[in-house]
């Protein structure tokens, strides 16, 4: 007999995510419909400082409380609109929940409930089914064969949108490519970070964090940034290009000016005295500079989410030594990644929950990634919370790879912690792997 799970208790909040602004939290309670016994499951929402313009609408109140940034729209539509659409349904039925909330918001973009709303329960849902089953989240989401640990791209040094510093570049990551495990890569991150912080003093650099807990010193290019991480890196005895291999997150719709058609570098600029701006064929170039002189493995949004030309001639360029991973570019929407399969564009997908809004549709493009042998990056957001969901989806879906921010500031390190978690419940089946071999 099918077990059926009835959501009888749906509610929603506002709390505060890592930046101190507003999110969605939503609690679901299931009750056993054969024996009476109720379980829980709660999730809260992140929020993007860096945000592409296909992602869903994430519902803010616009009035004076929190500057305008309050989610009380969103929490009421949780408490009144979904809690009516699923309320009775099995909510072991991830797929059919899922559903619903899109049928309830009736748009393309979530921008009826807000993305928020309708993930915090889609979030919710699947924690509580998983408790209702006695299993761990990872394995109700991906099933038997879960057992492939994610390499972290761990953020070392950010720049851009997520600090308040002269780098241009929104991260650079460092990826333990060669340890024996994830607990081994996580340590050997750890100590790459506390050795680059030494650097950093030693020069006279500041050792502020930002968003997501990299340092944010003023530097005047990438390559400032990058030789700090090769130094790091062998302060810490391992091998640039062996043991460790580097990520960039260029974020370039943020540094790309629709008037001009050029990207521009105000923190460089500004270092060099005088303005840098660069096109897509001096941008491809730059990559291609970077990489001959640099362990660099990924490179993320390297052009802005609209130049699908731009796109394709740095996926022809550099798609063979690289991964490309598109962030704003499919912003985790199985439409806009199948646009980019049949263009050729990219190699990779970052997923962010949150820019699709259920859970059944990050895993829809997943799937659909995976399928067409596009590298599939789990990704946490600049607002977290102390919600673990993404490193249990990451182990879930074998992705192989997860970006949550450096091993500093508690919402970053909850992943990571989860993830040592997971990694000792899985034994010895646990595997670890370089993502991308062929480079």
């Amino acid at each position: 007999m099918k077990r059926y799970m009835q959501i009888t208790n749906v509610r929603g909040r506002e709390v505060l995510d890592s930046r101190g602004n507003p999110t969605v939290e939503a609690e679901i309670v299931l009750t056993d419909t054969m024996t009476g016994e109720r379980y829980a499951g709660r999730a809260s929402v992140p929020s993007g400082a860096s945000t592409g313009r296909f992602e869903a609408v994430e519902l803010r109140d616009g009035e004076t409380r929190y500057f305008g940034l309050g989610v009380k729209k969103a929490v009421n539509n949780v408490n009144t609109k979904i809690k009516d659409a699923v309320t009775g349904r099995n909510g072991l039925n991830q797929v059919e929940i899922d559903r619903i909330l899109m049928e309830t918001d009736g748009t393309d973009n979530k921008g009826s409930l807000g993305a928020n709303a309708t993930l915090a329960v889609s979030m919710a849902v699947a924690r509580a089914a998983a408790c209702s089953l006695h299993i761990p989240l990872y394995q109700y989401l991906g099933g038997a064969y879960t057992r492939l640990m994610p390499v972290p791209m761990m953020n070392i040094l950010n720049g851009g949108r997520h600090a308040a510093n002269t780098v241009d570049f929104q991260e650079f990551m460092i990826m333990p490519v060669q340890a024996e495990s994830f607990s081994d890569g996580l340590r050997i991150c750890a100590e790459i970070y506390h050795f680059l912080k030494k650097l950093l003093e030693e020069k006279g650099l500041s050792t502020g964090i930002g968003d997501e807990g990299g340092f944010a010193p003023d530097l005047p290019d990438a390559r400032a940034v990058l030789d700090l991480i090769v130094a790091a890196v062998e302060k810490s005895n391992y091998f640039p290009g062996q043991d460790i291999k580097i990520a960039l997150d260029a974020a370039s719709s943020e540094l790309y000016n629709e008037k001009t058609g050029m990207y521009h570098f105000p923190g460089e600029s500004a270092l060099k005295g005088g303005e840098v701006v660069r096109d897509t064929a001096e941008m491809i170039a730059y990559y291609e500079e970077l990489i001959s002189d640099y362990p660099i493995l990924s490179i993320e949004d390297g052009l802005a989410e609209d130049d699908w030309d731009g796109w394709k001639l740095l996926t022809d360029r550099l798609g063979e030594k690289v991964q490309l991973v598109g962030d704003d570019l499919f912003v985790t929407n199985t439409k806009r990644l199948d646009a980019g399969i049949k263009l050729h564009v990219a190699n990779a997908i970052l997923v962010k929950v949150n820019q699709i809004g259920t859970v059944s549709e990050a895993m829809e493009a997943i799937e659909t990634a995976q399928k067409n042998g596009y590298k599939t990056v789990i990704s946490h957001r600049s607002g977290e919370t102390e919600d673990t969901f993404i490193a249990d989806l990451a182990v879930a879906v074998n992705a192989g790879q997860i970006k949550t921010g450096a091993p500093c500031r508690g919402e970053r390190v909850a992943k990571y912690n989860r993830l040592v978690r997971i990694e000792e419940e899985l034994g010895t089946v646990a595997a670890y792997k370089e993502p991308f071999n062929k480079i």
